[in-house]
């Protein structure tokens, strides 16, 4: 069993020429080096993305929003109409292939005998709500790459940890009130974008399947590895993914440009083989991480490299 590796260069291009974003192109790069530099590209199997379909945005998105988020970006506009997500004319394009990306891999992971993959993708997803781009975000991958996972391949069960500083305000959205997909996150509070309070635990017959773990700045292992062992892991006894997915946000590593957390590379091994060991108690090891945010280029390229080596160490 391998560890897979989605990138290309195309996720380069997203804002590529637009000056002092955070959301840069170089935080591609800055992974990449990262991944090179820690030794990690000979061990990691590489795979060749795709575009996403419109019906696979659809998983997750109104065709409304999916018919405005190409009317934007084909219109020249700098920003999408619906938020705070800035865009370049190739942005539909790279957001395609980030979207269906990830599908690719997890394809991979649950079909084709990889144990599990690491997606260097950008533009990230986990702000992007059913019809609204916002916080950087076009799309939701993790969300897609759920549905997917159910709809082509029959997972019941899908289990999203999400570690980035920020709350994945569309992820939680998209599956509040739906049984069989449990959107766990740790983010600081209060920051961007205001959701995550820890009564917010799903609603109908989602009740439960939500877990938010809102801390103040300063917050680190203590805070976050805890509330995964000691919250997250027993309530899997009760959940069973299929499938784990990773919303991997390194913007809650120490050091970072928009959040104020502490985690250091070392606390990121461990998370990942926290949850590495989830999956494989209940999802026959079956997991897919994909990139969201992380803003200091060389944190994030050693944070990155941190993750990615303790996901080949779990195969």
């Amino acid at each position: 069993m391998s560890t897979l590796l989605l990138a290309d260069p195309i996720f380069r291009e997203h804002l590529l020429g637009v000056p002092g974003h955070p959301e840069r192109p170089e935080r591609y790069d800055s992974v990449m080096e990262g991944l090179r530099g820690a030794g990690l590209l000979g061990r990691l199997e590489s795979i060749k993305g795709r575009a996403a379909t419109p019906e696979e945005l659809e998983f997750c998105h109104t065709k409304g929003y999916v018919r405005l988020a190409k009317h934007d970006v084909d219109s020249g506009r700098h920003y999408l109409t619906t938020g705070d997500t800035d865009i370049t004319p190739n942005s539909w394009d790279v957001a395609l292939q980030a979207a269906g990306g990830v599908l690719k891999a997890v394809d991979g992971v649950v079909a084709e005998g990889a144990r599990n993959a690491f997606c260097v993708v950008r533009p990230p997803g986990h702000h992007a709500t059913p019809d609204r781009g916002m916080g950087f975000c076009l799309f939701n991958n993790v969300a897609i790459a759920a549905r997917h996972a159910q709809r082509r391949h029959g997972i019941k069960r899908v289990l999203i940890v999400d570690w980035d500083v920020h709350h994945g305000n569309g992820t939680q959205d998209i599956f509040y009130e739906d049984p069989s997909v449990f959107y766990f996150s740790t983010h600081q509070w209060p920051l961007y974008p205001g959701t995550g309070r820890a009564d917010e635990t799903g609603a109908e017959a989602g009740k439960g399947t939500t877990m938010n773990f809102p801390f103040p700045a300063g917050s680190g292992r203590g805070e976050i590895l805890g509330a995964v062992k000691d919250s997250l892991v027993p309530a899997m006894e009760k959940f069973r993914p299929g499938l784990v997915l990773i919303s991997a946000g390194f913007d809650s590593r120490v050091g970072d440009l928009l959040g104020r957390f502490t985690l250091t590379d070392q606390d990121f091994i461990d998370l990942t083989h926290v949850v590495s060991e989830i999956a494989k108690r209940h999802a026959q090891g079956r997991l897919v991480s994909m990139l969201e945010g992380g803003y200091n280029l060389g944190g994030l390229a050693s944070a990155a490299a941190a993750h990615a080596g303790a996901l080949i160490e779990t195969v």
